[in-house]
């Protein structure tokens, strides 16, 4: 007997520069398709932008972001219509990366000040390592079940200009647990965080969405291979919570 899919889900990525989101873009594209399986969903991933239209996203209920953002205007303008209408979405650590000058300038308003809420990049923890993760809102279907607190697996850890705990449509969901720090092992003293409030999944209460701020796996570019050294989809809590949130934006649920 067919099994009749739940939702369908499309991927978007470029994976083209950071061999660390390379990485993680190979890794994710082998890791959905098996998870979805084993939850009844499709599982379809692109690095066409242009297939980020209206036609197309009419036959989907959830978007990844697994590594950056759209550029054209038209692309960028399908996708707010595809949200403002319902749609559902879920990025990844470099798909909130904003940063002039640079070439992922921070020339989106309404994606990253709005949609995100987290504006520019700051800065980041280097090199990839776990953090403890602190589940804020124990209610949410995302977070539902969680421990209160676990171990992540190894990433590099962005902090943005956006105060998101003063944005009254951002629920955030987990953040950085004081046991973490230090977190980062530099070398630079910047590159360790050792205090500070720092939001890491979140959603805004006004789209259907979620923000995941891992998805940077650890590479041996000191050893010139460039081997990955680190896999994103390696603690099972947080992969519960990703399967959480694919399928409470697949499903249209509510809180």
């Amino acid at each position: 007997m067919k099994t009749i899919a739940l939702f369908h889900v499309l991927a978007f990525f470029t994976a083209r520069h950071d061999q660390a989101h390379i990485s993680f873009v190979h890794e994710a594209n082998r890791w959905f398709p098996e998870m979805a399986r084993l939850y009844h969903f499709t599982y379809d991933s692109t690095n066409n932008w242009n297939d980020l239209n209206d036609s197309t996203l009419s036959h989907y209920q959830v978007v990844l972001f697994l590594d950056a953002r759209p550029d054209s205007p038209a692309v960028r303008a399908a996708f707010e219509r595809y949200m403002e209408r319902g749609g559902a979405w879920m990025g990844f650590h470099f798909a909130a990366f904003a940063l002039t000058p640079s070439d992922y300038p921070d020339d989106w308003p309404w994606y990253h000040h709005v949609f995100l809420g987290s504006g520019s990049y700051v800065s980041n923890t280097w090199r990839p390592v776990s953090a403890v993760f602190r589940v804020e809102d124990p209610k949410h279907p995302v977070t539902r079940g969680l421990p209160p607190t676990f171990r992540s697996a190894p990433s590099e850890w962005y902090r943005w200009s956006g105060d998101l705990r003063r944005n009254p449509d951002i629920d955030i969901l987990v953040s950085v647990d004081s046991t973490s720090y230090p977190l980062g092992t530099g070398p630079k003293p910047s590159e360790i965080w050792h205090s500070g409030s720092y939001p890491l999944v979140w959603t805004n209460r006004r789209y259907h969405m979620v923000y995941c701020n891992f998805g940077h796996n650890d590479i041996d570019y000191e050893g010139h291979t460039n081997a990955t050294l680190s896999q994103t989809f390696s603690s099972a809590p947080q992969d519960s919570l990703v399967m959480h949130a694919l399928q409470w934006l697949g499903r249209r649920g509510d809180r």
